[in-house]
């Protein structure tokens, strides 16, 4: 297999590409064109559940301006159109969002909720023990990198390495730029651990993490972008150690938030479920990207991961015994809670910090506690649509249900055509990059994994697409879609230059096969391609291209 770095580095100017990508991350009431899973599911199961306060006042337009789905901070560079576009953008407040206390960005779904919610009929069942909103040795911590911290070179756990998976390979070893040395693995057997990096703007999340003789080893390492979404893409399909595909920070009740006084949460809440809650078919929806690999095989409830599950409004949260399971009740009527994995044995788990002051059974077993948690166990329903989502700001948006992000990664396996070394796919740029050379190298992916197959994200004949390059030093980039009956080839992008953007119809036929080839520049400096390609739908007349501010 061509094209593999054998350690990840982060280079240079990645600090001043974070700064990017929150500009272009802070919009507020941005919104997509596409269609979601969740305003597509069916509302007729179960009743309606108003939940809007006062100042949740209807949009004042139905159609909500298109978001920049990418997330160019990682990109190698970023055109001067696209610097001054994220500049406008960045006009909204982004509060204290992308920040250690407050990660990701204020139109998140982890920041953002839902007005009108509608409830399906599905239920979480009994298991073999109580639910549990708890700090334990399964959840996960997050220790805050500054620029004084030392790098951390972490290996494997065995002598394949560190599983990557994002790029699908084993890595020999990974360098963390900054370290914190207070940095303490959850002791529980999936060993999470969150290293926050707020100077280059990167959530590092493993799974398996753990000292040997004073050596940090993993199984395995994910990141996800402290400015961004929390949650996965189809071209970024594993951003951290969950089986969602998501980082343990997303949805994680924090140290600094138990004891704040407020009456809940501010954002959605993490939670799994027992495989006796959780589907086999579909395994997951929007906008989780995956689920666990054994999940079709024995799941047997109705739930699929990613499902948003919240209490009803007239769910009485003030009667329950403690105000610490008040506040966790008062959030799942508001936020509600993100499946993003599965337990053993417990109908749900939320997970809190480990090192937080929470505690609902202070002096021993509570049995009313218990019985608390069973009833809102018993009542929560998994989100099927809404009226409208509002973010952190508080501003109407559509980012939330917008299924329009990257289908493209530059992921291996490639095979060089021409030119004496290959170029290799960087993780936390998100692209191909070619070393500096006076000779032409070119290299191509035929096997279908430059596009991850995502359930929801799957092209439909017919609709409009737009493929768009980033590159640097004069690389270029082009797609291919053949017939995988026939082998014929039915669309051919051509080579595309940095800034070149195009659109067509994907073909009609049922299976195809998706080869991209990349090309390095010759001009003796290290060149990268980072490519996009998203679903399109005509603009309305009167909105705009640039989110803006709601009213």
């Amino acid at each position: 297999m061509l094209g593999i770095s054998s350690r990840f580095s982060i280079p240079g100017s990645l600090a001043l590409h974070a700064l990017v990508g929150s500009l272009i991350l802070a919009g507020c009431g941005g919104g997509g064109s596409g269609a979601t899973a969740v305003e597509a599911a069916s509302t007729t199961a179960g009743a309606a559940t108003a939940a809007g306060a006062a100042s949740d006042a209807a949009p004042a337009s139905a159609t909500a301006s298109s978001v920049i789905a990418t997330l160019p901070a990682l990109a190698a560079s970023a055109p001067a159109e696209a610097a001054s576009q994220q500049t406008a953008t960045a006009s909204c407040s982004m509060g204290d969002f992308a920040s250690f206390e407050r990660p990701f960005a204020p139109e998140s779904p982890w920041n953002s909720r839902p007005v009108a919610p509608v409830l399906g009929s599905a239920t979480i069942p009994t298991s073999t023990y109580y639910p549990s909103v708890d700090s334990g040795t399964w959840s996960s911590a997050a220790f805050k990198a500054t620029a004084d911290d030392p790098a951390m070179v972490v290996t494997g756990t065995s002598a394949n390495g560190v599983w990557d998976p994002d790029a699908e390979i084993y890595r020999p070893s990974i360098t963390i730029p900054h370290w914190p040395a207070n940095t303490r693995p959850a002791t529980g057997g999936d060993g999470h651990a969150e290293i926050v990096d707020t100077t280059t703007g990167i959530v590092h999340s493993f799974w398996g993490l753990k000292q040997v003789n004073g050596a940090w080893v993993t199984n395995q390492y994910a990141w996800t972008p402290l400015a961004g979404r929390g949650m996965g893409d189809p071209a970024h399909v594993q951003q951290g150690a969950r089986a969602a595909g998501v980082s343990t920070l997303g949805g994680l009740i924090r140290i600094g938030e138990v004891n704040d006084g407020d009456t809940l949460y501010r954002h959605a809440l993490a939670m799994s479920l027992d495989f006796t809650g959780l589907s086999p078919n579909p395994t997951y929806r929007f906008p989780a990207t995956s689920a666990d690999t054994s999940a079709a095989k024995t799941n047997s409830g109705q739930i699929p991961m990613g499902s948003l599950m919240m209490l009803p409004a007239s769910f009485d949260a003030q009667a329950l015994a403690t105000p610490e399971l008040r506040k966790v009740a008062e959030t799942l009527k508001k936020y509600g809670a993100y499946v993003v994995d599965r337990n053993t044995g417990t109908p749900f788990v939320i997970y809190v910090e480990i090192g937080a002051d929470f505690k609902l059974h202070k002096n021993g077993w509570n049995t009313a506690t218990a019985n608390d948690l069973d009833a809102m166990r018993a009542a929560m329903r998994p989100l099927e649509s809404a009226a409208w989502w509002v973010d952190g700001n508080g501003k109407t948006s559509g980012f939330v249900t917008d299924t329009a992000l990257n289908l493209l990664s530059m992921r291996g396996a490639w095979w060089r055509t021409k030119g004496p070394v290959s170029g290799e796919f960087d993780t936390w740029r998100q692209a191909l990059v070619f070393p500096a050379t006076t000779t032409l190298i070119e290299q191509a992916n035929a096997t279908g994994r430059a596009m991850a197959g995502v359930s929801w994200s799957a092209p439909t004949a017919g609709d409009n697409y737009r493929l768009s390059l980033d590159a640097t030093g004069g690389a270029t980039f082009r797609m291919t879609i053949a017939d995988k009956a026939t082998g014929a080839t039915v669309y051919d992008s051509g080579y595309l230059s940095d800034g070149q953007t195009i659109s067509f119809p994907w073909p009609a036929g049922t299976s195809f096969k998706v080869t991209t080839w990349g090309r390095s520049g010759t001009g003796n400096v290290e060149s990268s391609l980072k490519p996009t390609l998203v679903k399109v739908a005509p603009t309305p007349i009167g909105t705009s291209s640039i989110a803006a501010c709601a009213s």
